[in-house]
């Protein structure tokens, strides 16, 4: 996954970064060069993650909750007095709640939203400024195809993944005078804590062995398999990287050929 420092000299933020994608993700920038700045609600499992991240550079930590506007900032401006301002952010913090469509309350509604959305959209409002005004930065956001179709029993999350695509194909368009780049990654069923969580619901509610479950969200894979973490976060990589400056406003998929609605 090495790009041989290829990220050398550059301050990455990855929110959520503290397990799952996000973890594999720092992982991989850091192995690639990049200073990483790990951001989260969990300060205990970032300095988890934090202490396995390979390199001489000074990696480190700050509390983010990406739902508060305040928290953002100051986490941000926290990270940039330490490690110097930043080019990469990686918004990949978020939850993935399930219900029936009928049984989703305004609160699950409103958190899934503000958790997966507004949050991405709060740390690169935080972010971008800083990155067209310098002339250098790259934007990833972790969505999902649950960004780009539709998925039974996850009616919130869906829509909030698809606001975040939205977002950044918008901010794409707004800033593609500059050399800065937004893009999206849209894994499909991936091997994370939150996969967990959905094959814990599956088992409560259809009495379905935990394998059982788990081969059932496979099977939404042409591969027949689960995403692994790290086959995001070297998606990612490559976006972030020099010979990825003209892809911008995109939502890569990755997710062994499952098909896309329209």
């Amino acid at each position: 996954m090495s790009e041989g420092g290829k990220l050398a000299g550059r301050h990455a933020l990855v929110t959520g970064g503290g397990s799952g994608i996000g973890a594999a993700i720092a992982r991989a920038l850091a192995e690639a060069g990049a200073t990483v700045t790990l951001a989260g609600r969990t300060i205990a499992r970032l300095e988890g993650t934090l202490a396995g991240l390979p390199g001489p550079a000074p990696h480190g930590c700050v509390p983010i909750d990406v739902t508060d506007g305040e928290s953002v900032r100051a986490g941000f401006a926290a990270a940039e007095a330490e490690r110097g301002p930043i080019d990469i952010l990686i918004a990949n913090a978020g939850a993935a709640p399930s219900a029936p469509y009928t049984r989703i309350d305004r609160a699950a509604w409103d958190q899934a939203l503000a958790v997966n959305a507004t949050g991405a959209f709060l740390c690169m409002q935080a972010a971008l400024p800083g990155m067209v005004k310098r002339g250098r930065g790259r934007v990833v956001a972790v969505a999902s195809t649950a960004g780009l179709k539709g998925y039974g029993y996850v009616a919130h999350y869906v829509a909030a993944k698809h606001a975040v695509i939205g977002t950044v194909r918008a901010l794409a368009a707004e800033v593609a005078g500059s050399p800065v780049t937004v893009n999206a990654v849209c894994p499909g069923f991936t091997e994370t804590p939150l996969l967990d969580g959905a094959v814990d619901t599956i088992v409560s509610k259809t009495g379905r062995s935990a394998e059982e479950a788990r081969a059932a969200l496979a099977r939404s894979n042409p591969q027949g398999r689960l995403v692994k973490p790290e086959e995001v976060a070297d998606a990612v990589l490559w976006l972030v990287g020099d010979g990825a400056a003209s892809i911008t406003g995109q939502a890569i998929v990755v997710a062994g050929g499952e098909v896309m609605a329209g």
